[in-house]
């Protein structure tokens, strides 16, 4: 960048740390960092401490978890708001969750028929087959 683009940056505000929506404080990071061991230690205790005796249970309740913690890591660390560069991250945010939801949805669907249908017989099946 040319000493004289650079100057005009800073004139209109654009310059290093001089931004709208900020680059977070101190006080931000270490909250995030903090929410984020919490959010991972939780997990860990449920699995290795076999706390929920329900398989299913425990990892609707660590996929929850990873959820809370996605919306952590992007508002403390990524500061993605509703308000930064006039909404269009948040927008674009909201088109890959949907993109990401439609495609795990999809491959779980394809998964389970795929298994329920191609999954050959057993041998006892075979002996009561007419």
């Amino acid at each position: 960048m040319s000493g004289a683009a650079h100057a005009d940056d800073h004139a209109h505000g654009h310059g290093h740390g001089q931004d709208a929506h900020g680059h977070g404080s101190f006080k931000d990071y270490v909250t995030g960092f903090v929410l984020s061991v919490i959010l991972t230690a939780i997990p860990f205790w449920l699995v290795m401490g076999n706390v929920i005796e329900d398989k299913v249970v425990t990892g609707v309740v660590i996929l929850a978890l990873a959820v809370v913690q996605i919306v952590v890591h992007m508002i403390y660390f990524l500061h993605m708001n509703t308000k930064s560069e006039g909404g269009w991250t948040f927008l674009a945010l909201i088109f890959t969750i949907t993109l990401v939801v439609i495609t795990l949805c999809g491959s779980i669907w394809v998964m389970h028929h795929l298994n329920t249908n191609m999954m050959p017989i057993s041998a006892e099946e075979m002996r009561h087959a007419p």
